[in-house]
């Protein structure tokens, strides 16, 4: 990520109130394949005070980000997340308290962070099985998927077997 020298084609850019340094720090010691890239800074011309922290270029699993310090003008929504893929409900576990810690359990694996940040902890086999050819199956696994806040692999298979 030196610079960002493969600069992929689209890359996510996050609008921080002052915190974003303090974010992406907390998103880097979250995800284990995470690193803080580049550094830029306001100068002379502002907007932010001469000197302070403008922008962080920082990589999650591969992924580039920017985190951008900008005021308290524009704040996160849900209308924008970012999906955790796991495999295991081990993993579900891990990012689920991770990233929630200070912030806020929703509801089907939504949370929202401190930062106000949306992500979607969400097992694969939940993805898979909301895709299924068996429209009763598809809607087994809705149904139950509705009723929790974390997901549980478990009770997803369950309701996929009818169960």
């Amino acid at each position: 990520m030196e610079e960002m020298e493969h600069m992929q084609k689209i890359t996510p850019f996050l609008w921080f109130d002052g915190n974003a340094e303090e974010a992406v720090d907390f998103y880097v010691s979250i995800f284990k394949k995470a690193k803080k890239g580049a550094l830029s800074r306001y100068g002379e011309a502002g907007p932010g005070p001469n000197g302070s922290v403008m922008t962080v270029e920082f990589q999650i699993e591969g992924e580039d980000f920017v985190a951008l310090n900008g005021d308290s003008e524009f704040k996160f929504n849900e209308s924008i997340s970012f999906v955790v893929n796991c495999r295991t409900q081990q993993e579900i576990d891990y990012y689920w308290e991770k990233l929630s810690r200070g912030g806020k359990k929703v509801a089907c694996g939504w949370l929202k962070d401190k930062f106000g940040v949306s992500w979607q902890v969400t097992p694969i086999i939940l993805m898979d099985l909301i895709k299924d050819k068996d429209p009763a199956k598809r809607d087994r696994v809705m149904k139950a998927m509705m009723k929790m806040i974390k997901i549980d692999i478990e009770k997803i298979k369950k309701a996929a077997k009818g169960k």
